[in-house]
């Protein structure tokens, strides 16, 4: 039976980076009613149409609920979690030993909003001595991240709510979002005529059609636009020269080389009229607000790193930054990429430089006595006093010595304790993360520095990384292979062991991707129902796995969890001076305040422990910030008061309060300005100019952009097809012209070829796509069992097409948006479509 109209619970969706919060009824374990939740404080109602079939990840009849070990055979059998964990921990150490451990690589944060996993995965990679790590991001945003971390340090947010021109470069925020209330606020741009939206994309997508300027550019040349638009703004004088002398450096190396630029060449190259190109950089520059996004149509193609660098010299040469409608740096809750930065407040306490000596000296050398007096009144009365007496010392030196520890913990936990390359390649290494194209060549070699285990955690890198076919090769050559998963993706299908984890709406969990300015908000989702029997979430199969591993000290542990009874002051005071005398114990953090501090949440909660401390790291790093936006007190108590609203808060919590003005404070530099020049890039830049755009071959004529974002195409959890309600073949999308040259009709089944291997797929004849230009969407190709027992594939796996070797020279990323590719059409009988 339905729950009644007044038990509407609240959560958020789970299918991209909006989050978007959700309320839920249910009936037994199925999402029966979904809608948007009006009091959440950054969606506010908003939603698409997505997350209104949730169910359909949710009620899957074939989640796994119990561990599997694979058999000599290459089948599955069923084990019991004790013995999971106890040989997973033997095999893990049995590696560590006779290899070290930097031959473990962990591969986790696939899901979008499942990301307290992530940080206890990390203190598991940590306790066994690994320091290599990637996930998504590393096959997406490692370019542009580089690109930000020279020009002012971090990640950047467009204040599109207010923007009188927004840019939307290889993104189509109609279908991929990533703007809060992205069609209302798309909508609301495109009918204000004193407003415009500009869009450069090869496809007619959803976005470009509603746009004032699309900008359709011949696949993969989008650097060429982007170069055409920046030289017509210094050809015709429209930078902002006053405010790039007051805000930036290098600027004039910036314009003598954009000034070399020929416009109606590049315009050539890129197949846009140079007049077009004019008109869209006129009207860039006469904004009074200007806001650019790119995302993974470009970050997937042909000189990514260097678009990425273009496409932020638009704004920053027109001076908007740092005003409504301009783009922004941001405060997070955790950052999720890159270093942690701190804003000083603007009334500092004296003294801060003598008390930070003191507070680390006395913090160092008495922790272990700290820990044992505060945790010997654990059972007495005299609790309340010792927790006053250890908040005197926190008033005293918290703010002074909190600084370079939260540094130290957030960024050793971000992986920035990984060396600049790759062992066996020499890849870069950027951000922490190991790049995507990367992986099989540090695994299928005889190198003796090769990596030798892999761990993987809500992600499905066989399905989602360019290559599967090497994937998959690539995990039969490792010694050991771990899959966390709620279901039997095609990643678990390859591994060793496969241990079955609680779903999204059964546990406890939060959504790091705050993102926004100049509010930011954090959503700590409570369980929706019980979780299914005999799965594990993800923060307690780590926790069990350091235990077995037997590398933490447990008396240590034991002493801080007595102090965690005492009171939440000597808790603090106890845990910061244990890490500022054993910085070594600083990627295990997650898994120390789960054991202890978790111990003291109500039942169910101990992963929030974690948040504990990011909320801590974000009062630390952006006081001011949290206090505006209605937190309380300083120093600790602010942290606690932010930690406290998060907590009891369902439909989530506004944690910090920007202001336009505060954003200078956010740029990395010393100096506080942007560093406009990047020599590599633009000495890229010159070079490219001089070059004519080549992608595809006579073997290879069309080129497919795979991953297209449609309607009724989401992450990879979502794996019953049965949640589309168009399109539920993901037709290859073709144009008119190339459907007449090759004879084909809308349904008909074809072959998709490409160097790295061969895919069938149904057409789809489409005015959005221009001549050459074909795409397939992403989230199909999933493996379902059918209610036979059988099981049917829906649609083309994408990354049987991929390979590795197209990819950005700088960072690696792959081009999945500029596959060379070739059409022939084939038998539609079923027989026939399966074997192509």
């Amino acid at each position: 039976m339905a729950t009644p109209e007044s038990e509407w619970q609240k959560t958020a969706c789970i299918l991209c980076e909006s989050n978007c919060g959700l309320e839920v009824r249910l009936d037994g374990r199925s999402l029966v009613k979904i809608r948007g939740d009006k009091e959440h404080p950054s969606s506010k109602g908003y939603t698409c149409e997505k997350p209104l079939r949730l169910d359909k990840y949710q009620s899957n009849p074939h989640r796994l609920t119990s561990p599997l070990r694979r058999t000599p055979q290459g089948d599955y059998e069923e084990i019991d979690w004790n013995t999971a964990i106890s040989e997973i921990a033997t095999k893990l150490g049995r590696i560590r030993d006779e290899h070290g451990g930097d031959k473990i690589f962990y591969y986790a944060g696939g899901g979008q909003g499942n990301h307290l996993g992530a940080a206890y995965g990390r203190s598991l990679l940590h306790a066994l001595g690994g320091v290599y790590y990637s996930n998504a991001l590393a096959q997406e945003k490692v370019g542009e991240g580089w690109v930000d971390s020279e020009l002012y340090g971090s990640h950047t947010t467009g204040d599109y709510e207010n923007s009188e021109v927004a840019v939307f470069v290889g993104k189509n925020p109609w279908q991929s979002h990533g703007v809060a209330h992205a069609r209302t606020v798309l909508r609301e741009i495109a009918r204000d005529p004193g407003r415009a939206l500009i869009v450069i994309d090869p496809r007619r997508s959803e976005t470009a059609e509603i746009a004032d300027i699309h900008l359709q550019v011949r696949p993969g040349t989008d650097a060429w636009c982007l170069a055409g638009i920046l030289g017509t703004l210094v050809e015709e004088d429209l930078v902002d020269r006053p405010w790039l002398r007051e805000h930036t450096t290098g600027t004039e190396d910036v314009l003598a080389v954009l000034g070399r630029v020929d416009v109606a060449d590049c315009s050539r190259k890129c197949g846009i009229d140079e007049d077009l190109i004019r008109i869209a950089a006129r009207r860039m520059a006469r904004a009074t607000s200007l806001a650019t996004y790119e995302d993974i149509g470009v970050q997937h193609g042909p000189n990514s790193t260097l678009v990425s660098y273009l496409n932020k010299l638009q704004w920053i040469l027109t001076g908007n930054f740092a005003k409504p409608g301009g783009v922004h740096m941001h405060s997070w809750l955790f950052p999720i990429a890159g270093y942690w930065h701190h804003i000083p407040p603007e009334r500092p306490r004296r003294l801060a430089r003598s008390r930070r000596a003191v507070g680390e000296q006395v913090m160092r050398r008495t922790a272990p006595l700290t820990r044992r007096a505060l945790g010997a009144v654990a059972g007495s009365s005299g609790r309340r006093v010792a927790d006053g007496v250890a908040g005197l010392g926190l008033d005293t030196f918290f703010d002074a010595v909190s600084v370079p520890l939260a540094r130290h913990f957030a960024n050793t936990l971000n992986m920035h304790n990984a060396p600049e390359t790759t062992p066996v390649t020499g890849a870069p290494i950027v951000a922490g993360l190991m790049q995507a194209t990367s992986i099989t060549e540090e695994i299928l070699t005889d190198h003796p520095d090769r990596l030798r285990a892999m761990w993987v955690d809500a992600s499905n890198p066989v399905h989602s990384l360019p290559d599967s076919q090497q994937m998959r090769a690539a995990f039969e050559e490792l010694e050991l292979t771990v899959v966390v998963d709620v279901a039997m993706t095609e990643t678990a299908r390859c591994a060793d062991y496969v241990l079955p984890a609680t779903s999204q709406f059964e546990k406890w969990e939060g959504s790091l991707f705050t993102l926004h300015f100049p509010h930011n908000v954090y959503q700590a989702r409570a369980p929706l129902m019980e979780r299914l029997a005999g799965t594990r979430p993800e923060p307690e199969i780590y926790v069990a796995l350091i235990d077995e591993l037997g590398v933490v000290d447990k008396e240590l542990v034991d002493q801080l969890a007595a102090v965690a009874r005492v009171g939440r002051k000597a808790f603090a005071l106890a845990f910061f001076s244990t890490l500022a005398a054993r910085p070594e114990l600083a990627g295990l953090l997650p898994y120390l305040l789960y054991k202890t501090l978790g111990s003291t949440l109500p039942k169910g909660q101990e992963s929030l422990a974690v948040v504990w401390g990011m909320a801590h790291l974000c009062a630390i790093g952006y006081p001011d910030a949290v206090a505006r936006a209605g937190h309380q007190g300083s120093g600790f108590d602010l942290g606690e008061s932010l930690f406290a609203a998060i907590q009891e808060s369902r439909q989530g919590v506004t944690i910090t309060d920007d202001r336009y003005e505060d954003a200078w404070g956010y740029i990395h530099h010393d100096d506080k300005r942007i560093h406009a020049h990047i020599p590599m890039l633009t000495d890229e830049l010159t070079s490219l100019l001089g070059t004519e755009p080549s992608f595809t071959t006579p073997e290879f004529p069309l080129t497919l952009s795979a991953g297209e974002r449609r309607a009724f195409t989401a992450n990879v959890i979502m794996r019953d097809p049965e949640w589309r309600r168009r399109d539920k073949s993901g037709a290859l999308r073709i144009s008119a012209d190339d459907a007449l040259d090759l004879g084909l009709s809308s349904g008909d089944a074809v072959r998709i070829v490409t160097e790295a291997g061969r895919a069938a797929a149904t057409v789809e004849i489409s005015d959005t796509m221009q001549a050459g230009h074909i795409s397939l969407p992403n989230g199909f190709g999933l493996a379902h069992p059918d209610g036979d027992g059988a099981e049917r594939m829906v649609g083309t796996p994408p990354n049987e097409l991929t390979g590795i070797a197209r990819r950005d020279k700088f960072f690696l990323t792959p081009w999945h948006k500029n596959v060379p590719a070739r059409i022939e059409p084939v038998d539609p009988h079923p027989e026939a479509m399966k074997a192509g």
